[in-house]
């Protein structure tokens, strides 16, 4: 019947999970097996060096470096995007880090707008008030 358990004592305590076992088994074998791959990563098996690298190398993120370029923090916000993109048709950003500046720009216009909105409402709460 629906909602009736087909096993109304539940699972009988001490049993372990599939998951409980494999770690188990791994505890007990996990270093031969690790050496075996090693191994073969040794002798110039390329899918077990990957294999062996993917888990001791963590994977490299890139890195932006420090950038100059005038930006007018009073300029109006479309005024400093172009600001951004005329720096990197100049060469003096490149495209990744004149991306990531506009979104930044585009997120803070959002918040102003939140801002915006808030001081609205609060003005209209106090007229009707």
């Amino acid at each position: 019947m629906p909602g009736v358990s087909g096993n109304p004592a539940g699972r009988p305590k001490g049993s372990k999970d599939k998951k409980t076992l494999v770690a188990l088994e791994f505890e007990k074998e996990g270093s031969a097996v690790a050496r075996v791959v090693i191994d073969k990563a040794l002798e110039g098996d390329i899918s077990a060096a990957n294999l062996v690298l993917q888990r001791i190398s963590p994977p490299l993120k890139t890195r932006a470096e420090k950038v100059r370029f005038q930006l007018d923090p009073r300029a109006a916000l479309t005024e400093q995007a172009r600001q951004v993109l005329a720096a990197m048709a100049l060469g003096e950003i490149d495209p990744d880090t004149a991306q990531v500046v506009i979104n930044c720009i585009s997120a803070f216009a959002g918040l102003r707008q939140v801002d915006e909105l808030d001081q609205r409402l609060r003005a209209l709460e106090g007229k009707a008030a």
